[in-house]
C-alpha cells in the first residue's frame, strides 16, 4: 500500500480556505496547526461525533489530535508528514464543521 503526502499549503493557499472556517484557530506551531472546541449538549453527543468522524478519519487514513471531557472534544488538525497544513488538514475541518452543525440540528428537535 502507498500514501503520498499532500503537499503543505502556503500561505496564499491557506488564507481563503481559513476565511471558510472561522470557528478554528490556526497556529504557527509545529509547521501549522488548526484547533477548535467543539461543545454538545451532553457526553453522548460529543461521542457520537467522535465516533462518527473516526470512521472517516480512518478511511482517509487522516487523524485528528483530540481529547473529550464530558460535552467537548478539543482538536488539533496537522499533517505530520507534510510538517503543517494540507488539505487533508481542511477536509477534516469542514467535515467536522459539518459533523457538529448535523447533530446540533438533531437536539433542537
Amino acid at each position: 500500500m502507498t500514501s503520498t503526502t499532500p503537499p503543505k499549503l502556503t500561505d496564499a493557499q491557506l488564507q481563503p480556505l481559513l476565511a471558510q472556517l472561522p470557528a478554528w484557530r490556526m497556529s504557527t506551531e509545529r509547521g501549522g496547526t488548526l484547533s477548535r472546541e467543539f461543545v454538545f449538549q451532553d457526553f453522548a453527543q460529543a461521542w457520537g461525533f467522535m465516533s462518527q468522524v473516526a470512521v472517516v478519519a480512518e478511511k482517509r487514513n487522516h487523524h485528528p489530535e483530540w481529547s473529550n471531557v464530558y460535552n467537548r472534544v478539543a482538536v488539533t488538525l496537522t499533517t505530520h508528514d507534510a510538517d503543517g497544513l494540507s488539505m487533508n488538514d481542511i477536509a477534516l475541518a469542514r467535515l467536522m464543521d459539518q459533523v457538529a452543525e448535523a447533530l446540533a440540528g438533531q437536539a433542537g428537535g
